[in-house]
């Protein structure tokens, strides 16, 4: 495993205490790991709180790769949603 965007978002997350649900910080951090969710490898080394979570981690890879859409989305469109969600779980600044 390596440690790339996804891990870095993760630890951003955490240590801004953001309240994702632990589901969400799982997917964030593990969707880049193929070996494990999509084929099954290193299983040997998951724990019980690995194997709860792993359905969710390929529940969300559905949306993840090869889902993008040649369109561009009207940013200022979406952005209420999406500013609503990052107030609910990463209220004010976060730290880098």
């Amino acid at each position: 495993m390596s440690w790339g965007h996804d891990e870095y978002l993760y630890r951003v997350l955490k240590f801004n205490k953001c309240t994702i649900p632990e589901e969400g910080l799982y997917m964030i951090r593990f969707h880049s790991f193929y070996p494990w969710h999509s084929h099954g490898d290193y299983m040997h080394l998951c724990n019980e709180k690995d194997l709860r979570m792993l359905p969710w981690v390929t529940e969300f890879n559905k949306f993840d790769l090869y889902t993008k859409n040649p369109e561009l989305p009207d940013v200022e469109k979406l952005k209420p949603y999406y500013q609503s969600l990052i107030d609910k779980y990463c209220p004010g600044k976060l730290h880098w």
